[in-house]
């Protein structure tokens, strides 16, 4: 049996070799059932575990977690090479074919000075690639991403044609517009209005946090962490007693002392 800790195999290959092992008739029962698809939750898990890794700075745990997710791509390919599909050396060189057309101000003599030059060179080069791909000026935008995501997603793409304000001033005006909006929906009380106006409120806010160079995926992250940091407090704070019986106005007063510390 191939020996799979030589040290002259390269780490890639290596690790090639040992998903093959898992895979092969003689390998992990486990590892042999699954597919495409049975691989697509724990996907999306190890995408979030490595998010969740370099919001905390943790190098270690970042190494780790990329490793998982390495292991899922070559789970994916191998899996797709048993079936005469592509190969994981396909994949390689096809990526490395893609970024060496989409950076010709690297690779080629074309001119990109800043950051918005290379977006919209990367983008007329993505519709040239794949134009029945291409609905208009936005492109294709993928479903499957968080809606806070596909909301910036979107905009970003929109300003590139100058589908934009030229400042942060009318996203303020157009938050209170909506605000407004909302406000005679819950009059009116039809709950589909209601939801209409909810999410252009919350489209409105990604735009204010793009315009102000802030992601939002983050940023509302990072809000739900002092949120439940603060909550916690509050129920430490309150001991034996039960939050549920303790009057709104102690809950606040708390919440704001603990805000200011």
């Amino acid at each position: 049996m191939e020996d799979l800790n030589q040290s002259s195999t390269g780490s890639l290959s290596r690790l090639r070799d040992i998903v093959a092992r898992l895979r092969a008739p003689e390998g992990c029962p486990w590892d042999r059932e699954q597919t495409h698809a049975s691989l697509r939750s724990a996907l999306v898990e190890e995408c979030y575990e490595v998010i969740e890794a370099i919001d905390r700075g943790d190098d270690a745990n970042l190494r780790e977690e990329l490793g998982d997710l390495l292991l899922n791509v070559l789970m994916q390919t191998q899996i797709a090479e048993e079936r005469a599909a592509f190969t994981f050396d396909e994949v390689a060189e096809e990526v490395s074919e893609k970024l060496v057309r989409r950076h010709p101000h690297v690779f080629g003599d074309s001119q990109a000075k800043d950051t918005e030059a290379v977006l919209r060179q990367w983008e007329e080069i993505k519709k040239s690639e794949k134009p029945e791909r291409s609905s208009g000026a936005l492109g294709v935008v993928s479903t499957s991403v968080p809606a806070l995501l596909r909301a910036q997603t979107v905009q970003k793409k929109a300003a590139r044609v100058n589908f934009d304000w030229p400042d942060v001033g009318p996203v303020f005006e157009k938050m209170q517009e909506e605000l407004a909006e909302v406000l005679e929906a819950i009059q009116s009380g039809d709950k589909s209005a209601i939801e209409a106006e909810v999410g252009d409120i919350l489209f409105t806010a990604v735009n204010l946090a793009r315009k102000l160079r802030v992601d939002a995926e983050s940023t509302l992250n990072a809000a739900t962490n002092r949120f439940i940091r603060r909550f916690e407090a509050v129920d430490r704070e309150l001991g034996d007693r039960q939050m549920a019986d303790t009057p709104l106005e102690d809950l606040d007063k708390i919440w704001n002392r603990i805000k200011h510390l």
